[in-house]
């Protein structure tokens, strides 16, 4: 599943080839994604510009010159390509959506699952949005810090890892980030929410930015579904300590103690019983 990262690489691929662009039209070869896309899609979008491209959690916010936002969500396996007009490959099986432009250039939405998204907001002010209004900060503004998060996690009775992926107290920390940035703060994903003391949520803050951005700046993660606007894969993944690693040694460790799996939620935590505690 894309994660922040992803997205993030997503919206600084696809923005310089598209803001101040003229939408021609918009082709919608399936519109039943998470939820149907609007009908009257093409006529919103039909001879708007592009004003700005930006991101919210894991949603693009695509804001045009009639005042209103496109929000774009790639779900589970979703990805956006830009395709040049000397370039542009007929449509094939899951590329549900093309949005032309006045230069003929396309952005073309692909989403085997389709379980991404494809919205009109027509609101002055988009976070309004019932998606959007009730989501925690993003983690990498300064609002997200030690202070913040210590008095969020202080009534909380999940555990940590579960906490940082709560997107009502912070966005876009999905299962991969959560592992890495726990294991590098020596902390059990296991681990009550509220026991943490203050310097171990000072030390959680400080990991999840630096793994964030570390892999905003590598492309996100490579995983089997996620492709970036250039249709080439994020390589994040050889940079993992944890995910995916059970039964190996420790990295911290190294043959004193290998890593093991438990599930959360459905979800995987790879931690080491010796350094994370």
């Amino acid at each position: 599943m894309p994660e922040l990262p992803e997205v993030e690489t997503t919206r600084n691929g696809i923005a310089p080839h598209i803001t101040h662009q003229v939408f021609k039209k918009v082709v919608v070869r399936e519109e039943q994604l998470r939820w149907k896309i609007p009908k009257n899609l093409n006529q919103t979008l039909s001879n708007q510009k592009i004003l700005s491209v930006k991101r919210r959690a894991k949603y693009i916010l695509i804001n045009t010159s009639n005042n209103g936002n496109l929000l774009i969500h790639l779900g589970m396996s979703g990805s956006l390509r830009i395709l040049s007009p000397n370039k542009t490959t007929p449509a094939q099986k899951h590329d549900h959506v093309d949005f032309v432009f006045n230069n003929d250039y396309i952005m073309r939405y692909t989403d085997p699952r389709k379980f991404g998204a494809i919205l009109w907001i027509d609101l002055a002010d988009p976070l309004e949005h019932k998606l959007l209004n009730k989501l925690g900060p993003e983690p990498l503004d300064t609002s997200f810090n030690d202070d913040y998060l210590y008095k969020k996690l202080g009534n909380k009775s999940t555990s940590i890892k579960q906490a940082i992926m709560d997107s009502k107290i912070v966005v876009g920390v999905g299962n991969i980030y959560a592992n890495e940035a726990l294991f590098l703060s020596h902390i059990r994903p296991d681990r009550l929410a509220r026991s943490l003391s203050i310097e171990e949520t000072t030390a959680l803050i400080k990991n999840i930015k630096v793994i964030l951005k570390k892999a905003i700046k590598q492309g996100g993660t490579t995983l089997k579904d996620f492709k970036n606007s250039n249709g080439k894969p994020g390589y994040f993944k050889q940079e993992l300590l944890v995910y995916g690693k059970k039964a190996s040694n420790c990295p911290t460790c190294k043959n004193k103690s290998v890593l093991i799996e438990i599930r959360q939620n459905n979800r995987s935590s790879v931690f080491c019983p010796k350094c994370q505690h």
